[in-house]
């Protein structure tokens, strides 16, 4: 509604969708931008840090309306106390087969004010066979979230080029995205416990790493303020993601990407049991030697060992993309892609 130049003002920020050939989710936030000074350099760590302070200053515009089409499916949705808006739009007219992303149309209105803008939604074709969904930190990029105060400042002042992804991930996930015959166009979902307001830097690392975008939707409103600084807890954030995910993607299998550092083995591992036959694997990037831990994730392995699903416990990105070749999964150019990726990067 007004460009920031640094002076502040109304902001809209659309973040990636999703859905099927039935409906389709997109979520974005209106919100006042703090203004920086003039006499603020436009680089430099004075600039990082104004921007880290601007991000966490950011204030939602509640009851804005916001009108959103996707090809000639139209519905109308307002923003909640926070800014944010969460629009569900059924699938009346059925979008292209031949495309997978698709552009939203939003038309966001406060007062007399409006801007026009767009939104990418990821649509599965018909003919996909697999599902992916994956962590973010730890799994994807280097971020030590069991580091305590370290991941804030990981989280909220590292800039895209400064962060580390693993070794070999782009290359699995290319090949997972891609599948055995180069042409599959998997969804991959990404989830993770953080901010909205790491959404752009997350963007920018995907893009840098030549990972394959998907939506990055399942980030949270941390709800910090000077009563409240910490964050507030989400106990079952991942579970009721994925969750809807498996229901909305139908019958679609599906792999789960996580890491041994927090909670991903025994969420996915209940969702295994949850959802009988859906989940074809679970792989957990081990990010520690911890006896107990290892022990833990041992104890789900049992658990999983008369399922059709297998839980590995991986090193490195070739680890899992050995099992994906195995399962069919990849190519076997892929996997040897993955290999060399890891060396290279290692």
């Amino acid at each position: 509604m007004k460009r920031d130049l640094g002076r502040g003002g109304i902001a809209v920020h659309p973040y990636r969708g999703y859905g099927s050939r039935r409906e389709a989710f997109v979520m974005g936030r209106v919100f006042h931008q703090a203004a920086l000074g003039r006499k603020i350099p436009h680089h430099g760590l004075l600039r990082d840090l104004a921007d880290v302070v601007r991000r966490i200053a950011r204030r939602g515009v509640a009851g804005v309306r916001v009108e959103a089409s996707l090809g000639a499916n139209r519905t109308t949705v307002t923003t909640d106390r926070d800014g944010f808006f969460d629009i569900h739009l059924p699938l009346e007219t059925p979008l292209p087969k031949a495309l997978s992303w698709h552009q939203a149309e939003l038309h966001v209105i406060r007062g007399e004010e409006q801007v026009h803008c767009h939104a990418e939604v990821y649509v599965p074709p018909p003919e996909t066979d697999l599902l992916v969904i994956s962590d973010i930190d730890d799994t994807v990029m280097v971020t030590g979230v069991a580091d305590g105060l370290r991941v804030l400042y990981r989280l909220f002042v590292q800039k895209a080029h400064q962060r580390t992804a693993f070794p070999g991930v782009a290359s699995l996930y290319r090949a997972l995205h891609v599948g055995v015959e180069g042409e599959a166009r998997r969804p991959i979902l990404y989830v993770s416990r953080g901010p909205w307001g790491i959404y752009e830097m997350l963007e920018a690392f995907f893009q840098l790493n030549r990972i394959p975008v998907g939506p990055i939707l399942f980030l949270r409103e941390w709800g910090l303020s000077w009563r409240h600084p910490w964050p507030r807890p989400a106990q079952d954030h991942k579970h009721d993601l994925i969750t809807r995910m498996l229901t909305i993607m139908e019958d679609l299998p599906c792999v789960l990407i996580g890491d041994s550092g927090q909670q991903d083995p025994e969420v996915y591992t209940r969702i295994v049991k949850e959802h009988p036959g859906r989940v074809k694997a679970i792989y957990i990037r081990r990010v520690d030697r911890k006896p107990n831990r290892e022990r833990a994730i041992e104890r789900l392995q049992q658990e999983l060992a008369h399922s059709d699903c297998e839980l590995i416990l991986a090193g490195d990105s070739v680890a899992m993309a050995t099992h994906a070749y195995r399962q069919g999964w990849i190519s076997r150019a892929d996997l040897s892609a993955v290999r060399q990726a890891c060396v290279d990067e290692g």
